[in-house]
Formats: structure tokens, C-alpha cells, sequence
């Protein structure tokens, strides 16, 4: 009989997942805690202490809501370790790599190339870390700007990213908080819109992805058949 392989507990709180409709503990496998070790170890060297902190806060709450909405757990857990390695690439470099890899720029992209941390995170988590999980990758890829009809697993870590406790406590953030545990749609679709109020009320530009994602996630939020929530 095949060993059945070890798992990894990470040493979260319990009450973190007390409201859980599944197991409270996620259980990942023995590549998990190595990998996650190297990632930290690199993110030291290339982000600043706060940033850091933020990132493991977008791990924690990817975990959380992957665990909330049936999703692989250590998928949303790799992915919101990763999702910020290019935050601190410097715009020219950022722009060098988009052109390497072939990525379609808007000129929004030229103007304001930080937007492109996100897929380009996703170029260093292939090519750093050997990350080739397509779901993973998308989602390091959509954290920022979001995406039309991207996966679960990518509203986990936009949402993540979003919405991790310190972005702050304010009845909106907090609200959508609330949604995010029971509608992955219609919480993308709300922190989506308040991203493009936010950007017109600042005045700055709004990349097309933007809208696109607010207008698909909108669409189908209000077409499909209503789901009960999680109580």
C-alpha cells in the first residue's frame, strides 16, 4: 500500500476558520512549508517590512476565504504569498519584462507601468519559484486589476488583497468583508465598483481591465439565480 503522503498544519489560529462550513485546519502538502520558506526568505530581501506584513495578511485571508468557498487552500495560500514579488520592480524593468513576455500593454500600462507588478509577479513566480499551476499563476496575475470571467481562485486573492484587515475598518470595507464570506461574485464584483469610485473621485486614470471586470462580475451577479449564503 502507497504511503500516504505527510501534510502540513500551518500554525494559524483556530478561530481564524471557527465559522468555516468545512475543516477549520487546512492541510497542505510537504512541498508547502519549503516553498514557503523560500518565498519569505526572497520577499525580505526585495520588499519592505510592511509590505511583507501586508502579504501575509493576504495569505491569511486567501486561506480563509478558499477554506469558506470549498478551494484549494494551498493554491490560494501560494498565490497570496506571491502575488506582490513585483511591487517593488522599478517601471522600467517592469516594462522591459511585459515586452519580453509579449503582453499586450494599453497605454495605460505605459503611463503608469506599476499596474503591471501583478502580471509580471506572475513571471517571477514561474520563473523564481517554478510555480506553473495555471490557476495559481492567474491569480497572482489578476490580484490588481481583476479580469472578466476569471476564476474563484482569482476573486479569493483580488478580495485578499483588497480587504485584508489592514486596509482598514470602515463600514464599507467591512461590509464587503461580510460578502466576501458569503458571494465571491457579488464581492468582486462591489470591491470593483468601489475601486472605480474611488479612482474617479481621485481623479486618476482607470485602466480598461478595471471596468471590464466590474461590468462582467456586475453582469452576472445580477442575472444568475439568487444562492443562499453561508449563515
Amino acid at each position: 500500500m502507497r504511503e500516504s503522503p505527510k501534510l502540513f498544519r500551518p500554525k494559524y489560529p483556530k478561530a481564524e476558520f471557527a465559522n468555516a462550513p468545512v475543516s477549520s485546519e487546512p492541510q497542505f502538502s510537504d512541498e508547502f512549508q519549503p516553498l514557503r520558506e523560500r518565498v519569505i526568505a526572497w520577499l525580505k530581501l526585495n520588499v519592505p517590512e510592511t509590505r511583507l506584513r501586508h502579504i501575509l495578511r493576504v495569505e491569511r485571508m486567501s486561506i480563509e476565504l478558499a477554506i469558506r468557498h470549498h478551494l484549494d487552500p494551498e493554491k490560494a495560500a501560494i498565490a497570496g504569498l506571491m502575488h506582490d514579488l513585483a511591487k517593488f520592480f522599478k517601471p522600467d524593468r517592469l516594462l522591459q519584462m511585459a515586452r519580453d513576455e509579449g503582453l499586450e500593454l494599453d497605454p495605460i500600462d505605459e503611463l503608469n507601468p506599476h499596474l503591471l507588478h501583478a502580471d509580471i509577479g506572475a513571471v517571477v513566480a514561474r520563473d523564481e519559484f517554478g510555480i506553473h499551476d495555471l490557476d495559481i499563476l492567474d491569480a497572482i496575475r489578476n490580484h490588481t486589476l481583476g479580469r472578466p470571467q476569471m476564476s474563484l481562485l482569482s476573486c479569493v486573492v483580488y478580495l485578499a488583497d483588497g480587504l485584508e484587515p489592514g486596509r482598514g475598518n470602515t463600514p464599507e470595507l467591512e461590509e464587503l468583508r461580510r460578502l466576501s464570506r458569503q458571494d465571491l461574485i457579488e464581492a468582486t464584483w462591489k470591491s470593483a465598483d468601489s475601486s472605480v469610485k474611488h479612482l474617479i473621485h481621485a481623479r486618476h486614470l482607470i485602466h480598461p481591465r478595471t471596468v471590464h471586470t466590474r461590468n462582467w462580475f456586475l453582469q452576472t451577479a445580477t442575472q444568475r439565480p439568487r444562492k443562499s449564503s453561508y449563515p
